[in-house]
C-alpha cells in the first residue's frame, strides 16, 4: 500500500493541497510530456525537493517553495527515511548501483540509504544515482529526521539534552548541524550519549565533511572561491580542504563570509575528536598512523596530537603534511575544537578566560584569544597570581610546541603581522622560517606584531621546547649532554642555557649550532628574552636601568654599577647577588661569537667583510682574527676592539679564545686563581715543560697584546700609577683614547729601570716585562716596530725559530755596526742599558754564566747591576777563572757597551751621573773623577793665595 500511495504524489495526504502553487511555479507537473511513464508521478515530489534544496543554497532566490509546502516535503521525505522503496526517484535512479554494492543490505530502517552514501563517489556509482543521493542528503541537512537511523538513535539524547526545545524556530532545531552541534556540546562536557547516536554522528558529520554541496553556507558564501581556485575537485571532501588551502593563503585570497562558513562547519564536524571523520586527511595520513601513530588506538583524538608531533620528520608524507596543517589552522582559531585541550582546560578556561559553553560562541572574541589567555597563564610564576591546573599546563604547553612551527597556527600572530610578513618574509617560504624572519626584523615591525612576537619570544625563552624544529636538531646534543634538564617537566631557560655551553662540542651539527645561535641572536633584543637573566635581575634592571631594553644595554649597564661597586669599595652592591651570578654567564655567552656584541659587530661589519670574510663566527674567531690584523682596522673599529681588549685583560675570563684553548692548563695550574688573575697564573707557569703548546702560544699572544700599551696590563698599571706620569707624562699627552700607545710608555719605563729610578713595585713589574721580552722579540712592540727590516735580513733564521728563546735579541746585539736605521740602533742599544741593570734580562748571558753566578756571586742580590758587578771584577781579577763561554760572553758585551757609550753619550749631567754609577767600572771612574777635583781644587786654592796677595799689592801702593 505504501509503495502505491508513494508512487503517485496526489495519493499522499494533503501533499497535493500544500504544494499544488508550487508544482506549477517550479513547472513539476509536466517532466517528460508526451510520455507515459508509470512512475513519472515520483518525479514530481524529486522536482519539489531540488526546488526546495536550491533555495537554500542561494543567496536571493529567484523562484521560493511556500513555508507548507517545504513542511510538506520534509515531511514525504521523512516517511520514506525507513526504506529506500518509498522515494521513487532516487529508487530507478540508483536501482543498479544498489545491486552493484548493497546487493546483501536487508531494506529497513534507513541501511539501504546508508550503504549507499557510503559509496557515493565510488568511481563506479553512476552519476544519475549520485545526484539522487546527494538530494537526499541535502534534505538530511535541513531536516535530521529525514535520516531514518538518525532520528531513532538519537531520539532519548536529543530529548535528555534538550537539543529540540519548543521555542526555537522549527527551521533552526531540525538542522542537523544544529542537533550535532548540541550533541557533541554534550559529548565534549562529559555527558553520556549512547554509543548508538554517538556511530549516527560519526557517520553524518563524515558525510559532510566529504561533500561541501550539503552545507547551504558554504555554497552561499564560498561559490566565487569554489569556481575560482577548487573547481573539479567535489569527490571525497577535495574541495572543502581546497578551500582551508585558500584561507590558509597558499593559493590566494577568500573572503571573510566563505572563511566563517568554512569555521562552522569545522565546528559542527568536529574532526578533532576523530580525525577518519576528515577522510581527505585519513588517506593521506594513513600510511603516518599505521608507522608514526599505531600505539594509538583508532579514532582517539590524540592522533591528530601524534601526526603533529611527526610534522617535518623523516615519517611524514608531503601529502599528509598539506592536508594536517589545512585543517590545524582551523582548530587553532577556536580551542574547542582542540578535544583533548578542550577536557583538560574548559574549567581553568570558564574561570580565567570567561569563555562560554562548547556550541556557543561570542563574536566579540577573535580567534585563538581563548587559547593565547591560557597559555599567557600556563608561564605565570605563584608569585603573579593564577595559574593553570597541572594538566591544562601540560596540554597547554603540548600544543605550543607543535603549532610554533608554522605562523598560520597562531591566528593573533597571522592577523597582526600579515603586512610584516609581506614586507620582509615574503622570500622565507622554509618551515619556521617566517618566524625567525620576524624575530630578525623585530624592531623593524609594527607595534602590535612587535608585541605578539616579543610575547612568543618571551615565552620560548623560558619554555625552548616550543621551537620544535630546534629540539629536533638537537636532539643528539640534548641525549648526550641535556638529557637532565631535558627531562624537567618545567624548563624554565635551563635546557637553552645547556645548548648553548655545549654549543662547540664535535657532536654538535650545524641546523643545531645555527638554531642556538638565531636564538641568542634574537636575545640581544630585549633582556626579557632570556628567561634565567630576567628573573634574576628584572627586579634591578627597574631599579638601576629603567627605560632600557636591549639586552646588551642592560647588561652594560648592570656591569658599569657591579664594577664601580667594586672599585669603590662599597659596603652593599646596588645589583643583587643571585643578579650578578647570572650576569657573569651573560658576560661569558656573549663573548662567544661578535654577533651578540651588536656596537662591536657593527663598528667592524666592514673590516669582518674585506678581512675575515671566510672565517666562521662561532668560538669568538671572527674577534680573534680582527684582533690579529688589528693596525689594519677603521679607526671605529679598531677602537672597539682596544676596548674590548682593555676589558678582557682586566677579566681574563671574557677572553673566549683563551679560556677555550687554554681550559684544560687552567684546571691543572690555576684551579683556586681568581678570574681576574688567570691570565697572570698563565703566564707563571708558562714555560712549563708541561705546559700544552697551543695554549703556550695563546699566552705569547696575549702578553704581546699587553705591551703594546700599558692600559692593557692592570698589573702593571696598578704598580706603576705614580711612575707612569712621573716620568712618561709627555707620551701620555699625545696619547689618544681607544688606540694604542705602541709600547712607547713600557719602552720609558724601561729606560727608567736601567737608571735605577722606579719605584720598588714597578721596578718588579718592568724586569718580569723585560725578562720576557729579552726571550722573545715579538713581546717588545718597539723593537719589532722600529727593526722589522734588520730582523728579516739580517736575523732571518733566528725569527723563524719555533721557540725563541732570546736568539733575535743576541743577532741584533752582535750586528749592531750593521744596523744602519737610527731607530732600531737606539732600541737596540737600549736593550744593552738594560741588561747593565740585571743580568736577569739578557738571558744569553745569564745561561753562560749561570755557573759562574752560583759559584763567585751567589751572596750578591740580583737587581741594580749587582750580579753583573761582580762578573765584571771577577773577569778583571786574574785569580779567578771564569767558564770560557761567559768569558767571551762577557767581553763580547764590554765591547758593545763601550761602543754605545760612544754612539749614545749621556744626554744629560743626570744621564751621565747614571751611566757612572750603573758602570762595571764605577770605582775607577769615581776615583779618576775623585784625583780630578782634588787637582781642581789644589789649583784653586794656590790660585786663590796668588790673587790675595797680588790684591793686597795693589792696595799698598
Amino acid at each position: 500500500m505504501t509503495a502505491i500511495i508513494f508512487s503517485d504524489y496526489r495519493l499522499i495526504c494533503g501533499f497535493m493541497d500544500d504544494c499544488k502553487a508550487d508544482i506549477n511555479l517550479l513547472k513539476c507537473g509536466s517532466i517528460r510530456p508526451g510520455e507515459k511513464d508509470a512512475h513519472s508521478q515520483g518525479e514530481v515530489v524529486a522536482c519539489l525537493e531540488k526546488g526546495l534544496v536550491k533555495e537554500a543554497e542561494e543567496t536571493d532566490p529567484r523562484i521560493q517553495v511556500s513555508d507548507q509546502c517545504k513542511k510538506a516535503i520534509l515531511r514525504v521525505a521523512e516517511l520514506s527515511s525507513d526504506d529506500f522503496h518509498l522515494d521513487r526517484h532516487l529508487y530507478f535512479a540508483c536501482r543498479d548501483d544498489r545491486e552493484r554494492f548493497c546487493e546483501n543490505t536487508q531494506a529497513g530502517e534507513g541501511r539501504v540509504y546508508k550503504c549507499l552514501f557510503n559509496h557515493k563517489f565510488e568511481e563506479s556509482m553512476s552519476e544519475k544515482c549520485r545526484d539522487a543521493l546527494t538530494t537526499r542528503q541535502k534534505l538530511i541537512a535541513q531536516d535530521y529526521k529525514v535520516s531514518y537511523s538518525l532520528a531513532k538513535s538519537c531520539k532519548s539524547d536529543l530529548k535528555k539534552y534538550r537539543c529540540n526545545v519548543e521555542n526555537l524556530p522549527r527551521s533552526r532545531e531540525a538542522r542537523l548541524s544544529y542537533l550535532l552541534m548540541c550533541l557533541e556540546s554534550a559529548v565534549h562536557r562529559g555527558r553520556q550519549v549512547s554509543s548508538e547516536c554517538q556511530g549516527e554522528m560519526l557517520d553524518y558529520r563524515r558525510m559532510l565533511m566529504e561533500d561541501f554541496s550539503l552545507s547551504p553556507e558554504i555554497i552561499l558564501s564560498c561559490r566565487g572561491e569554489i569556481e575560482h581556485h577548487c573547481s573539479g575537485l567535489h569527490r571525497k571532501g577535495r574541495t572543502l580542504h581546497c578551500l582551508m588551502k585558500v584561507v590558509r593563503g597558499e593559493k590566494g585570497n577568500v573572503g571573510l563570509n566563505c572563511q566563517q562558513a568554512l569555521q562552522t562547519l569545522i565546528q559542527e564536524t568536529d574532526p578533532g575528536a576523530d580525525y577518519r571523520i576528515d577522510r581527505a586527511l585519513n588517506e593521506a595520513c594513513e600510511s603516518v598512523i599505521q608507522t608514526a601513530c599505531k600505539h594509538i588506538r583508532s579514532g582517539d583524538p590524540m592522533i591528530l596530537s601524534c601526526l603533529m608531533e611527526h610534522l617535518y620528520t623523516e615519517k611524514m608524507v608531503e601529502d599528509c603534511e598539506h592536508r594536517l596543517l589545512e585543517l590545524q589552522y582551523f582548530i587553532s582559531r577556536d580551542w574547542k575544537l582542540d578535544t583533548v585541550l578542550y577536557r583538560k582546560c574548559q574549567g581553568d578556561a570558564s574561570r580565567l578566560c570567561h569563555t562560554h559553553g562548547w556550541n556557543e560562541t561570542s563574536e566579540l572574541m577573535p580567534p585563538g584569544a581563548v587559547f593565547s589567555c591560557l597559555y599567557r597563564h600556563a608561564y605565570r610564576t605563584e608569585e603573579q597570581g593564577r595559574r593553570l591546573s597541572r594538566e591544562c599546563r601540560a596540554e597547554v604547553q603540548r600544543i605550543l610546541h607543535q603549532r610554533a612551527m608554522d605562523v598560520k597556527l597562531d591566528p593573533a600572530l597571522q592577523d597582526k603581522c600579515m603586512i610584516d610578513l609581506g614586507k620582509w618574509c615574503s622570500e622565507k617560504t622554509e618551515t619556521g622560517q617566517e618566524l625567525e624572519c620576524l624575530q630578525d626584523h623585530l624592531d623593524d615591525l609594527v607595534s602590535e606584531c612587535r608585541d605578539i612576537v616579543g610575547n612568543l619570544t618571551e615565552l620560548e625563552s623560558e619554555d625552548i621546547q616550543i621551537e620544535a624544529l630546534l629540539m629536533r636538531a638537537c636532539e643528539p646534543i640534548i641525549q648526550t649532554f641535556c638529557h637532565e634538564v631535558a627531562d624537567n617537566q618545567i624548563d624554565s631557560g635551563d635546557l637553552m642555557e645547556c645548548l648553548i655551553q655545549n654549543k662547540h662540542q664535535k657532536e654538535m651539527n650545524e641546523k643545531c649550532a645555527i638554531g642556538v645561535t638565531h636564538f641568542q641572536l634574537v636575545q640581544m633584543k630585549d633582556f626579557r628574552f632570556s628567561y634565567k637573566f630576567k628573573m634574576a635581575c628584572k627586579e634591578d634592571v627597574l631599579k638601576l636601568c629603567p627605560n632600557i631594553k636591549k639586552k646588551v644595554d642592560v647588561v652594560i649597564c648592570l656591569s658599569t654599577t657591579v664594577r664601580n661597586d667594586t672599585l669603590q669599595d662599597a659596603k652593599e652592591h646596588r645589583v643583587s647577588l643571585k643578579c650578578r651570578k647570572q650576569l657573569r654567564v651573560e658576560e661569558l655567552e656573549m663573548t662567544e661569537d661578535i654577533r651578540l656584541e651588536p656596537e662591536l659587530y657593527e663598528a667592524c661589519k666592514s673590516d669582518i667583510k674585506n678581512y675575515c670574510q671566510n672565517v666562521p663566527y662561532g668560538n669568538a674567531q671572527i674577534i680573534e682574527c680582527l684582533k690579529e690584523i688589528k693596525k689594519q682596522l677603521s679607526t671605529r673599529c679598531h677602537q672597539k676592539v682596544f676596548k674590548l681588549q682593555e676589558t678582557e685583560m682586566m677579566d681574563p675570563e671574557l677572553d673566549y679564545t683563551l679560556m677555550r684553548v687554554c681550559k684544560q692548563m687552567i684546571k691543572r695550574f690555576c684551579p683556586e686563581a681568581d678570574s681576574k688573575n688567570m691570565l697572570q697564573c698563565l703566564k707563571q707557569n708558562k714555560n712549563s715543560e708541561v705546559m700544552d703548546p697551543k695554549c703556550k702560544q695563546m699566552i705569547t699572544k696575549r702578553q704581546i697584546t699587553q705591551n703594546t700599551d700599558y692600559r692593557l696590563n692592570p698589573v702593571l698599571r696598578k704598580a706603576c700609577k705614580a711612575d707612569i706620569p712621573k716620568f712618561c707624562q709627555n707620551i701620555l699627552n699625545r696619547a689618544k683614547d681607544d688606540t694604542e700607545l705602541e709600547g712607547q710608555v713600557i719602552s720609558c719605563l724601561k729606560l727608567k729601570y736601567a737608571d735605577q729610578r722606579l719605584s720598588p713595585d714597578c721596578e718588579d713589574q718592568i724586569r718580569v716585562i723585560i725578562q720576557e721580552s729579552a726571550l722573545d722579540y715579538r713581546l717588545d712592540p718597539q723593537l719589532q716596530m722600529h727593526c722589522s727590516e734588520e730582523i728579516s735580513s739580517l736575523c732571518a733564521e733566528e725569527a723563524a725559530a719555533q721557540e725563541q728563546t732570546g736568539q733575535v735579541e743576541e743577532c741584533l746585539k752582535v750586528n749592531l755596526l750593521k744596523i744602519k736605521t737610527e731607530m732600531c740602533k737606539k732600541e737596540v742599544l737600549n736593550m744593552l742599558k738594560e741588561s747593565k741593570a740585571d743580568i736577569f734580562v739578557d738571558p744569553v748571558l745569564h745561561t753562560a754564566c749561570a755557573l759562574d753566578i752560583k759559584h763567585h756571586c751567589a751572596a750578591i742580590p740580583p737587581g741594580r747591576g749587582r750580579q753583573m758587578s761582580c762578573l765584571m771584577e771577577a773577569l778583571e781579577d786574574k785569580r779567578v777563572r771564569l767558564q770560557p763561554e761567559c768569558k767571551k760572553r762577557l767581553n763580547d758585551r764590554i765591547e758593545m757597551w763601550s761602543y754605545a757609550a760612544k754612539v749614545a753619550p749621556a744626554e744629560g749631567f743626570s744621564d751621565l751621573a747614571m751611566q757612572v754609577m750603573t758602570s762595571p767600572s764605577k770605582n775607577y771612574i769615581l776615583s779618576v773623577i775623585t784625583v780630578g777635583i782634588c787637582v781642581l781644587f789644589l789649583i784653586g786654592l794656590m790660585c786663590g793665595r796668588i790673587t790675595k796677595r797680588v790684591t793686597r799689592e795693589l792696595k799698598d801702593r
